[in-house]
């Protein structure tokens, strides 16, 4: 009888927890104190205990008298593995190209449907996690030839990498996001003795998803009142 029990798998609230379910909860504690079913106080003490706890049982303990814990979880629903036919042009909006040099695109900026990016001997850093989007599919071309393509993303967008690399490295963390109207960024490319990297930038959400849509509202009623 005592074998079983330790041979038995342990309930999920024994398992140990990661970085990632301490940073789910304290996200939903910091939702209830926006939405006021917190004081500052008790958020401050709800956080401090999520730091401290070791195991998932001790995490959700912090958030039981949340709503936002008795939700159903659903699976994020799939991007597709390449973008759709005719949605990106052929030709690039925007070429970036670094030769032995350096080139950085991020801040503020409006990303086009197809970026080229070339780095030969070089450095490229293209970061979207500021980025505008108008279009919900975004390709980036990236070459390496004994240079270095980073491609940084937001959180809440669905990144995809097609690619490989001759003598180098090629890397694009896949990425699902949970709204299905959010953009899904492609990362199709080749290193040869180089490196091309995409992944999401921890902490950054894109906040204009239908900023797109109201861009070509706002043409249309300039248009209109230009009339």
């Amino acid at each position: 009888m005592d074998l079983e029990k330790q041979t038995s798998p342990a309930a999920t609230t024994d398992l140990r927890a990661s970085d990632a379910d301490r940073d789910r909860i304290a996200d939903i504690l910091r939702e209830a104190l926006a939405e006021g079913r917190l004081t500052a106080d008790e958020h401050a003490e709800r956080v401090e205990g999520v730091l401290a706890a070791k195991t998932v049982g001790e995490l959700d303990a912090f958030i039981q008298d949340l709503p936002a814990a008795h939700r159903r979880r659903t699976a994020p629903a799939a991007a597709p593995n390449r973008p759709t036919v005719g949605a990106v042009p052929i030709e690039p909006d925007e070429n970036v190209v670094a030769v032995f040099s350096s080139a950085v695109r991020k801040g503020r900026w409006r990303a086009g449907r197809r970026i080229h990016a070339y780095a030969i001997f070089g450095s490229i850093e293209i970061d979207l996690s500021e980025a505008l989007f108008e279009y919900q599919q975004v390709v980036i071309k990236a070459i390496s030839v004994f240079g270095n393509v980073e491609v940084r993303v937001p959180e809440n967008v669905s990144l995809r990498g097609t690619g490989g690399g001759v003598l180098g490295n090629f890397e694009v963390h896949t990425l699902d996001s949970e709204d299905p109207q959010a953009p899904v960024v492609y990362v199709d490319g080749w290193a040869v003795l180089g490196n091309i990297e995409g992944r999401p930038r921890r902490g950054k959400l894109v906040a204009d998803i239908l900023d797109r849509v109201q861009h070509k509202v706002d043409k249309s009623l300039r248009k209109h009142l230009d009339r």
